[in-house]
């Protein structure tokens, strides 16, 4: 089920929820709070190789993203980047943008492309335990249809 592009974002202890076609992994990074990935669990390296299926359950699972994070914590907008350059399987940096700081377990992150294109050099990389700590929020919030 998962590709090596899921494996390189930290599948399966980043794991927010799967889908049939999708993934939903909390991104290691921390571009903005919240930062996901959305992967597909197939080997397809370009968009018009998902199937029909994973192009329709994209619907519910972009829902899924928005109203997640939104419970979250409140963004201002929400980029949803497919790059590709390095990382071979059809997937999205899904990244929260926020006017101001955000702070989760005393730890600052703020959106350093804010109101521009994100900065997607200025990750914060979080501790084990608070990676595991926000992705544990994230799940706890995420939308269960």
């Amino acid at each position: 089920m998962a590709n090596s592009t899921l494996v390189k974002f930290g599948f399966p202890d980043s794991l927010i929820r799967c889908y049939e076609h999708w993934c939903v992994l909390l991104r290691p990074a921390q571009v903005t709070l919240g930062s996901l990935v959305l992967g597909s669990t197939g080997e397809a390296t370009s968009f018009s190789q998902i199937p029909p299926q994973a192009f329709a359950e994209l619907a519910t699972v972009s829902r899924h993203i928005e109203e997640g994070l939104k419970a979250f914590r409140s963004y201002d907008k929400i980029n949803y980047l497919m790059l590709m350059m390095v990382d071979p399987h059809v997937h999205f940096h899904v990244l929260p943008r926020y006017r101001a700081k955000q702070e989760f377990h005393g730890v600052i992150i703020p959106d350093e492309g804010w109101p521009a294109a994100p900065d997607l050099s200025s990750g914060t990389k979080l501790s084990a335990s608070d990676q595991s700590a926000l992705r544990d929020a994230i799940i706890a919030v995420w939308p269960k249809d």
